[in-house]
């Protein structure tokens, strides 16, 4: 008569815990392969790209998901346009941080088989220069292997300056550069991978 080995269950355990785990983890930014990116227009037709450098973020056991955005790390590929809209724009000294806050069911995304994608329409919250206002987004998310899985935005995010308290700034960039006009509606689009911990 076959007697189960006691090691059995101490060999098997830690593997479920192990297959187990992306589905309790906390999830965190990868922010070397992430992207925060940007559009500005001046002059009426002239449009330029624009991104976030570092980004830090993580989506915790209960779906509360949090962006942090380095403010300083603006870049425009200018550096003395980034170094205007650091001082001038965001006045990064009082406002150090932007951030993104959104509640997320994860039992569909724990779900997805590797390769797998799902759409998710979901209100965010965006704190910017001191200021919060929410959107209403469309998402998607895809599970890239058992530890891994990206969020992209499928409609821009377009965020008005004036939401912000940021027109004064866009007036003051505008004259420092001599420009006819500064669109103060600016769509930013997003590529955010996470990793489980």
């Amino acid at each position: 008569m076959f007697k189960p080995s006691r090691l059995l269950p101490s060999l098997l355990l830690p593997l479920f815990m192990a297959v187990g785990l992306p589905a309790h983890a906390n999830w965190h930014l990868d922010g070397e392969s992430s992207r925060l990116s940007f559009v500005t227009g001046k002059n009426g037709n002239i449009a330029e790209v624009n991104r976030f450098l570092v980004l830090h973020g993580k989506v915790d056991r209960k779906g509360a998901a949090e962006l942090s955005i380095e403010m300083d790390s603006v870049s425009s590929g200018i550096p003395l346009r980034d170094e205007r809209l650091r001082d001038n724009l965001f006045e990064v000294e009082r406002f150090a941080e932007g951030t993104v806050q959104a509640q997320i069911d994860l039992g569909p995304i724990n779900d997805l088989a590797n390769g797998a994608q799902l759409e998710l329409r979901l209100p965010v919250s965006v704190t910017v220069h001191g200021q919060t206002h929410s959107y209403d987004t469309l998402l998607l998310a895809m599970r890239l292997d058992e530890r891994r899985f990206q969020v992209v935005t499928l409609e821009p995010l377009v965020l008005r300056a004036e939401h912000f308290g940021l027109l004064p700034g866009l007036q003051t960039l505008r004259k420092l550069a001599g420009l006819k006009s500064i669109n103060p509606s600016v769509p930013v689009s997003a590529v955010l991978i996470f990793n489980a911990r």
